[in-house]
C-alpha cells in the first residue's frame, strides 16, 4: 500500500451519456472509497479522482471491464491535476463545452428489470407504456441537442411528479438520470381515436386496440421512431385490404410476436437468429417460412421468408400480451415516403389507410425505421437504422469532417469526424419531396447533435440524383463527385479497416458510369482514392430504360436477342408465347435503332432477364423482386454450371450470351427451374472466382471485397466467400453497413478524403 494521495482527471469518450454511466462511475468511486465528480461533457464524461495511487490504479483497471451494459467507451485520456480538497465523490451538474465529440446511445428495447415491472400487478408502473430506466428505452429519437439531458429531449415538457424525481435525483436507483424517467402520474399518456380525430373513450385504450384488431381493423400505432400500420397477421381479408390501402402490392410485410414461443409457431428460428432477435436492438430479422403456419398468405407471398422482430416498447408488449400470434408491423406511410412521427400528420396523411389511431403525446424528433438483418455466415444488414444509429463505423484512420449524400435509393447519409463514420438512420427513396425534406432534416440533425461543420461533400456521379443535386448548390464548401461502385468498394474496405489495393466485386442493379453507361457487374482493382475498371459484364441495351427495372420481360428479350439474334424466333420458349409478339418486335427494333436503350453492365438486370426466362417475373411491383424470387427458387444441385466466356484485354468483357444458352437449352429439356436457378447462381461463383484469380496474377492482389445490393443475396454471397477463401483469397464483406445503396455515403465520405 502507497499512502501518496494524488489527483487526476480522467475524460472518456464514446457513448457514455443516457447508458447510466455517471451512476456507474459514483458506484466505482464508492467502491474504491475515492473522492471527486463525474460530469457530463459536450465532448463525453470527465471524472475528477482524488485519493491514493493505488485505489486510482484500481478504479481505472475496472472502469472498462464494469461499464454499463450500453456503454461504448472509444477514448480515455488522463492527466495529473493539482488537489482540490474533495471531501465525497458526487455526480456535477453537466458541462457545455465547445467541443462535442460525444457519442450518442440508439434507441434500445425495454430491458428485464422494466418489462417485470411492466408485468407486475404490484408495482407502481404496471401496464405504464413509457415505462424505462438507465438500461433501456428511447435516446436517439427523442434528442434535440447534446449533452443529453432531459431539458434537450422530447421529454422536457414533462415534469416528474415527486417519485420520479427522486429515482432521478438517486445515484444509486436503476433511474437516475434517466432522461426519459416517468410514470403514469407524470409522463406521456396513450390515447385512441378513430379515422375522423374523434376520441374513443377507453380505460384501457391498448386492450381497445388489442379487440379492434381481432375484429379485423387496420390500427395505427405510434411507437418509437415513428408509427406502425397493424392489422392481426392471421387474418388474410385484413392483411389483403392493408395492402390495398397503402398500395403495396407483393412486397413482405414485417412481423411482430410477443416471444420466440409464437414465433416458431410459423418460422424456423436458428441460435444465430434467436441471438439476432433478443438482442437490444430488436431488428426485423429474416427467419425461413414453416409449413403449415397459421400467418395470412398476403403477409409475404411468393418468399420463403417471414421479416420478425419482438416487442422492443412497453407499449408492444401490453399489446401482444392479448393472445395474438403475430401482428403485421409495417412502417406507417404511404408507399415511397417516409414513415409518420408527427400526431396530427398521421392522421392526415393515413386517414385513409387506418380506421383507427393509438398515439401518445411525445414527440419524436428524428424517425427512424425498423432495421432489417439476415444472418448469412454473420449478422448482414439489409436496413440499418433503429437500435444501431447513431453508433459510428470506426474507421483506421482520422479522416476530415465530411458529409457523404448517399445514392437515389435506400439513401443514408454519412458524416465523419476523426476516425468515427456517422452514417445515418434509413431515409428512403430520394423520389419524392416528402423523402428529400427528410434527407435535409437528418442532415441538419446530424450537424447539430455531432458539431460537424464538413469541410467536403461528396455525391454521386449521377446528375439527377437529389442527393447530387443538394451537394452541387451548397455554398462556401468544396465538393467531390464519386463514381458509384467505387463508393461501394470503399464502403466495405472502410468497415473493414482495409487501406491496401482490393479486387473490388462491386454488382448491383444500376450505377452511373464514368462513360455515361449504366453500370452495376464490376470487377475494380480498388485503391481509396482511385479505381481501374479491370472487368464488367458487357453491355447489353436496356429496351425502355427505366421501364426494362420494373418489366424483367424486356431484359428477356435484351439478352435473347443479344444471344440468337432474328433466330430467337425458332426458340420454343414460354417467354415468347406469354409475350405479345408485337411488344417483343417492338423492344427489338427500339435495340437495332438505339431508341431509349441505354446500354447496362449490370448484374441484377441479368438476374432479372433469367428469372423472367424461366418464368418467374414478368414485371416486378418492387425493386430486385425478381432477382430475389430467383434466389430462393434455387434447389440444392450438383454445382453443375453453365458455359461463360470473356474477351481479353486491358477491360476484360464478361459475354452474357453462352449463360443465356444454357439457361434456354436447359428450358427446351424441360429441365425444373429449380435446378436452373442452382445452376446459374453455381456458375456466376466459378466465373468471378476465376477472374479473380486471373486479376491475382496479374495484380499481385490477395485481398477481394464484395459489395453492392446484388450481395444481398445469399447464395451468391454465401457461394462466393466460401469459393474465393478456398482459394487463398482475403475476403471482404458488409457486417456493419448495407451491402446495398445503404452503404454508399460511407465509401463517398472516405473516398473524398484520400481525394480531397
Amino acid at each position: 500500500m502507497t499512502d501518496e494521495y494524488i489527483a487526476k482527471r480522467i475524460d472518456i469518450n464514446g457513448i457514455v451519456q443516457g447508458v447510466g454511466f455517471r451512476p456507474f462511475i459514483f458506484q466505482l468511486a464508492a467502491s474504491h472509497d475515492l473522492k471527486g465528480e463525474v460530469a457530463n461533457t459536450a465532448s463525453g464524461v470527465t471524472i475528477l479522482l482524488e485519493g491514493p495511487t493505488d485505489r486510482i490504479a484500481a478504479f481505472q483497471a475496472d472502469l472498462p471491464r464494469k461499464q454499463p451494459p450500453l456503454a461504448h467507451i472509444t477514448q480515455i485520456t488522463e492527466q495529473g491535476v493539482t488537489l482540490s480538497g474533495f471531501e465525497t465523490f458526487a455526480i456535477a451538474p453537466s458541462k457545455d463545452d465547445a467541443s462535442r465529440a460525444t457519442l450518442i446511445s440508439p434507441d434500445v428495447s425495454i430491458c428485464k428489470d422494466c418489462l417485470q415491472e411492466l408485468l407486475d400487478p404490484q408495482d407502481r408502473r404496471y401496464g405504464y407504456p413509457f415505462i424505462n430506466c438507465t438500461n433501456c428505452g428511447p435516446r436517439y429519437t427523442i434528442i434535440d441537442d447534446i449533452p443529453y439531458d432531459r431539458p434537450k429531449t422530447s421529454m422536457r415538457s414533462f415534469k416528474m411528479c415527486p417519485q420520479c424525481q427522486a429515482e432521478y435525483d438517486e445515484p444509486l436507483d436503476r433511474r437516475f438520470h434517466a432522461q426519459p424517467n416517468a410514470c403514469g402520474v407524470c409522463g406521456p399518456q396513450v390515447a385512441l381515436f378513430d379515422a375522423g380525430k374523434k376520441k374513443i373513450q377507453a380505460s384501457d385504450p391498448i386492450k381497445g386496440v388489442a379487440d379492434l384488431l381481432k375484429q379485423g381493423h387496420i390500427v395505427a400505432v405510434k411507437g418509437l421512431g415513428g408509427f406502425h400500420l397493424a392489422v392481426d397477421a392471421t387474418n388474410a381479408e385484413a392483411v389483403v385490404r392493408l395492402r390495398q390501402r397503402k398500395h403495396r402490392e407483393e412486397k413482405p410485410l414485417a412481423l411482430m410476436s410477443y416471444d420466440l414461443e409464437q414465433v416458431r409457431q410459423y418460422a424456423l428460428v436458428s441460435l444465430e437468429d434467436e441471438a439476432l432477435l433478443i438482442s437490444v436492438q430488436r431488428p426485423i430479422v429474416l427467419l425461413t417460412k414453416k409449413e403449415p403456419h397459421p400467418i395470412a398468405a398476403g403477409v409475404s407471398p411468393h418468399n420463403r421468408y417471414f421479416g420478425v422482430m419482438l416487442p422492443y416498447t412497453p407499449l408492444h408488449y401490453l399489446l401482444l400480451k392479448h393472445g395474438f400470434t403475430a401482428l403485421v408491423m409495417t412502417s406507417g406511410n404511404v408507399s415511397e415516403e417516409p414513415i409518420t412521427i408527427d400526431n396530427d400528420d398521421a392522421f392526415e396523411r393515413l386517414a385513409d389507410i387506418a380506421d383507427y389511431f393509438l398515439v401518445h403525446n411525445r414527440e419524436i424528433y428524428l424517425r427512424s425505421d425498423d432495421s432489417i438483418v439476415r444472418h448469412v455466415a454473420a449478422t448482414r444488414f439489409i436496413r440499418r437504422s433503429r437500435g444501431y444509429v447513431p453508433i459510428p463505423v470506426f474507421l483506421k484512420e482520422p479522416v476530415k469532417s465530411i458529409l457523404g449524400c448517399g445514392a437515389e435509393l435506400k439513401n443514408t447519409v454519412c458524416l465523419t469526424k476523426g476516425r468515427n463514420a456517422f452514417v445515418s438512420q434509413h431515409v428512403g427513396d430520394l423520389e419524392n419531396l416528402a423523402t428529400y425534406e427528410f434527407f435535409q432534416l437528418t442532415i441538419d440533425h446530424l450537424k447539430r447533435i455531432l458539431d460537424i461543420e464538413p469541410e467536403l461533400i461528396a455525391y454521386d456521379l449521377h446528375p439527377d440524383y437529389l442527393s447530387t443535386r443538394y451537394a452541387t448548390v451548397q455554398k462556401g464548401v468544396k465538393t467531390i463527385g464519386v463514381q458509384h461502385h467505387h463508393a461501394h468498394i470503399v464502403s466495405c474496405m472502410a468497415e473493414n479497416q482495409v487501406d491496401e489495393p482490393v479486387i473490388g466485386l462491386a454488382f448491383d442493379g444500376t450505377g452511373y458510369g464514368t462513360d455515361g453507361n449504366v453500370w452495376g457487374g464490376e470487377i475494380l482493382v480498388t485503391e481509396m482514392e482511385r479505381f481501374e475498371r479491370v472487368a464488367h459484364m458487357a453491355y447489353i441495351p436496356m429496351p425502355g430504360s427505366a421501364a426494362a427495372i420494373k418489366e424483367p420481360w424486356r431484359m428477356a428479350v435484351s439478352y435473347l436477342f443479344n444471344a440468337y439474334g432474328e433466330d430467337l424466333w425458332q426458340l420454343d420458349l414460354a417467354l415468347l408465347q406469354r409475350i405479345e409478339k408485337k411488344k417483343t418486335l417492338i423492344m427489338m427494333e427500339m435495340i437495332q435503332k438505339n431508341l431509349n436503350c441505354p446500354l447496362t453492365s449490370s448484374l441484377g438486370r441479368l438476374f432479372d432477364g433469367v428469372a423472367a426466362l424461366i418464368g418467374l417475373r414478368d414485371t416486378v411491383a418492387f425493386e430486385g423482386q425478381a432477382a430475389m424470387e430467383l434466389e430462393m427458387l434455387a434447389t440444392d444441385s450438383d454445382e453443375s454450371v453453365y458455359a461463360y466466356h470473356w474477351t481479353d484485354g486491358v477491360v476484360c468483357q464478361i459475354d452474357s450470351s453462352p449463360i443465356i444458352r444454357g439457361v434456354v437449352d436447359d428450358l427446351a429439356n424441360k429441365i425444373p427451374g429449380p435446378v436452373i436457378s442452382a445452376k446459374f447462381h453455381a456458375t456466376l461463383v466459378k466465373l468471378f472466382v476465376e477472374l479473380c484469380q486471373d486479376i491475382r496474377r496479374t495484380h499481385g492482389l490477395g485481398g477481394v471485397a464484395l459489395s453492392g445490393g446484388v450481395f444481398q443475396n445469399a447464395r451468391l454471397l454465401g457461394g462466393l466467400l466460401h469459393a474465393l477463401e478456398q482459394n487463398g483469397f482475403d475476403v471482404y464483406t458488409h457486417k456493419l453497413v448495407p451491402a446495398n445503396d445503404g452503404g454508399i455515403a460511407l465509401g463517398q465520405a472516405v473516398i473524398a478524403d484520400a481525394a480531397g
